[in-house]
């Protein structure tokens, strides 16, 4: 059989067949073991090698620009040309005088090369080929050769490169080999394979490639459409090929499509059961195995689309075959998998958990009694577990992580640790983690041009340096700001890969935080719609931010109480507490201070109890601003110095700004400022306002400039400053002018 001048006997029945490319790439080798060249450039040329015999078919084109460091091989070219534009004889002659492997002891056509084992498996399959077989390889020879060269005058030899680009006759350097290897592996297989059907090693090294992209660099992959054309042409030719079903099912998984992802897995372990191919190649242990693992992996499928109640089935199936065959390993992950159900469903797994630790344990899995180590960190930091108890058990996990090099799991330990002590409110130390894994070497092997591990823990750890760099308005931070953050990110995680999701929203609420600050709300209230398409909760408080910003009280109450009973049924505890304190701000502006209290201090205790240092200090700050509007400035000022500290080191450029403002205010109340009168306390508050003004500049939250010039316009008179008195109310003039709406009390907003 013989298919656009591809000579082969049945679909993935040899190992190898002869292809004009392989032809050229014998062409290659042979000059390779002929010539003398120089140690180096033969180094260059032995890390293109395996990806040549393996990879897909290229175009000569394609092949002679992956070429280009060997220009000096002159003679190469002159022998492809020989054999195209030659005589049926000049392509045998040319097999004829191939190094045989048994007897090229110095080359690396040596018999247990890949040079000499590539040599042989083209010289068996050419040995094979019936005359008229030999004839139509050597006309598609010729129309390969053709495609790329015009037809040669007077029998000379066609320029070797079209253009510039194609090779570079001067380059030695070192690197050239690696920007050849970059060249070659990222050029689209849609565009460089002409010759038919895969062979088998082909198929298998595409494959392998696509999967090992899919994992670690979703980003180097083929597109999702353009894989689904190459394994549905593959699939043409062979049907039952087993590892392109689950490669389908991966490609499937990037798109979100239930149907295809799920058919494909399916399709999978029917063709694994046919192929004989799992683990225990044959009999009833064999099918037994196909069939449990099989209905594992279906219920992790529908767990991650979210449906419950499928996966719950899928679940217990394979958790009954699995105690039929007694395979503890696989019970072991149905345990696993089956707390994580419950996690996701809402309810407490703490038991479950711990109980697929120690059996985990007893069995020697390591990889798995780390994730459940690693689950019950992240329950206790939502139960108000204390840090060190948390920060004890990862530090266990981290040492059996560094023992069996489980790399992975290292990334997600880092990131988990960058997250817990986010959400305890020390910035400084989740900045340090989120380094600490940026900066770690990867443990994987490096395959492929990829270098960097583009997984979750990545995506989760350079969306909080993208958030923390934003709160602290790091416009240039070591050459780095969060909007460069954003555009890495949307580089290495496009769209439509799986994690995309995460930089989505954090893109969104950088945004939207950034508009609030400014006051911008019309610009804020659009983005409410795509927060909330991503994360609801998130996009509920959004939406009450907003509507209490434009004075709809009432819709924004509603909507917080509504959240509130949701988060507390869904025990985020963080969550509550927002909502608390947006309560409490209702409160000032509706039924009074005093009934602002209970709400604060309910949210206080929460925060404490739960060790949320970020949100316990925001609390305070709301009591104080509440003491101070109830004339107890004295012990507002006391409360609030309680929480000037933790805010001036970890809490946003914003926070920092409302913080010295409230103090500032609190210190003009204590000293009773009147008419002409001067003293320490009036050029302490100054100093305190002047402050609070560099943090809202940064910002350009110009409805807190025209306070804060407000309050140093009132001081500097107070003092009898009249002339810096005069330039604090031009300012303050200038932007009520700008800014065009009336401005609020300053005695009702913190």
């Amino acid at each position: 059989m013989m298919t656009n001048g591809v000579v082969h006997a049945n679909v993935f029945g040899i190992k190898d067949w002869v292809t004009p490319y392989k032809i050229s790439v014998l062409a290659l080798l042979y000059e390779m073991t002929a010539s003398k060249i120089t140690l180096p450039e033969r180094r260059r040329l032995n890390k293109l090698i395996l990806p040549l015999q393996q990879g897909p078919d290229l175009t000569l084109g394609q092949f002679l620009k992956t070429k280009s460091i060997l220009s000096h091989l002159i003679s190469f070219y002159h022998l492809l040309h020989e054999m195209a534009d030659g005589e049926l004889k000049d392509m045998e002659y040319f097999f004829s005088t191939l190094p045989t492997p048994f007897t090229a002891f110095d080359t690396e056509a040596y018999k247990t090369s890949v040079v000499g084992l590539f040599m042989r498996h083209m010289l068996l399959a050419y040995n094979k080929l019936s005359f008229s077989q030999v004839y139509k390889l050597y006309k598609s020879l010729q129309h390969y050769y053709h495609s790329h060269y015009a037809k040669p005058m007077d029998g000379q030899v066609p320029a070797l490169v079209a253009d510039d680009s194609e090779m570079d006759l001067t380059s030695i350097e070192d690197t050239v080999g690696d920007r050849v290897d970059k060249e070659e592996l990222d050029t689209p297989l849609h565009e460089s394979e002409l010759q038919g059907p895969l062979s088998q090693k082909q198929a298998e090294y595409f494959l392998a490639r696509q999967a090992y992209l899919l994992k670690n660099d979703e980003n180097k992959a083929l597109k999702p459409a353009a894989l689904q054309e190459e394994l549905n042409n593959m699939l043409k030719f062979n049907p039952d090929f087993a590892e392109a079903h689950y490669l389908n099912y991966l490609n499937s998984m990037r798109v979100q499509d239930i149907f295809l992802s799920a058919h494909s897995l399916l399709h999978y372990f029917d063709r694994l059961i046919l192929s004989g191919n799992d683990g225990k190649s044959n009999g009833d242990e064999g099918y037994g195995r196909s069939l449990r693992y099989a209905a594992l992996n279906l219920a992790s499928l529908h767990c991650r689309f979210g449906h419950y109640q499928q996966a719950d089935l899928a679940l217990q199936e394979a958790i009954r075959i699995a105690q039929e065959s007694n395979d503890h390993v696989c019970l072991q992950h149905c345990l696993s998998w089956l707390y994580t159900l419950e996690q996701m469903k809402g309810s407490d797994s703490t038991v479950l958990t711990e109980d697929s630790v120690k059996m985990a344990a007893h069995f020697c899995l390591p990889y798995l009694a780390s994730l459940g180590i690693q689950s019950l960190v992240q329950q206790g930091a939502t139960q108000g577990k204390t840090a060190h108890k948390l920060m004890d058990a990862l530090k266990d996990t981290d040492i059996l992580h560094w023992k069996h090099s489980l790399s992975e799991l290292i990334e997600i330990s880092l990131a988990q640790t960058t997250s817990i002590w986010r959400m305890y409110g020390k910035s400084t130390m989740s900045l340090q983690q989120a380094q600490l894994l940026l900066n770690m070497s990867s443990l994987e092997p490096v395959n492929f041009g990829v270098q960097q591990n583009n997984t979750e823990g990545f995506a989760v750890v350079l969306c909080h340096l993208a958030e923390l760099h934003a709160e602290q308005v790091c416009f240039r931070v070591l050459g780095c700001s969060s909007k460069q953050i954003i555009l890495h990110l949307k580089e290495q995680f496009p769209p439509h890969t799986q994690h995309a999701k995460l930089w989505m929203l954090c893109d969104l609420k950088i945004q939207f935080e950034r508009h609030m600050n400014e006051g911008k709300y019309h610009l804020a209230e659009p983005l409410v719609t795509a927060i909330a398409a991503l994360n609801q909760t998130e996009g509920l408080y959004r939406k009450a931010q907003v509507l209490k910003a434009l004075n709809r009280n009432t819709e924004a109450y509603h909507i917080l109480q509504q959240l509130q009973a949701r988060c507390e049924k869904a025990k985020c505890t963080e969550m509550v507490i927002r909502v608390m304190l947006s309560t409490a701000e209702l409160h000032w502006e509706s039924s009074g201070f005093s009934t602002a209290l209970p709400v604060l201090l309910q949210a206080l205790a929460l925060a404490r109890q739960h060790h949320l240092q970020s949100l316990a200090s925001e609390t305070i700050l709301h009591l104080a601003f509440t003491q101070l509007m109830l004339g107890v400035p004295e012990q507002a000022l006391n409360v609030l110095h309680e929480a000037i500290e933790p805010i001036l080191a970890h809490r946003a450029v914003m926070d920092k700004g409302r913080a010295m403002l409230l103090a500032a205010r609190c210190q003009m109340a204590v000293a009773g400022f009147k008419p002409n009168r001067q003293g320490q306390a009036a050029a302490s508050a100054l100093d305190t306002l002047n402050e609070a003004a560099a943090y809202f500049s940064q910002l350009n939250c110009k409805e807190r400039l025209r306070d804060v010039h407000y309050l140093q316009a009132q001081l500097h008179r107070s003092l009898g400053q009249i002339l810096e008195s005069n330039k604090s109310a031009m300012l303050f003039r200038l932007l009520d002018q700008e800014l065009q709406s009336p401005a609020p009390p300053v005695s009702m907003r913190l």
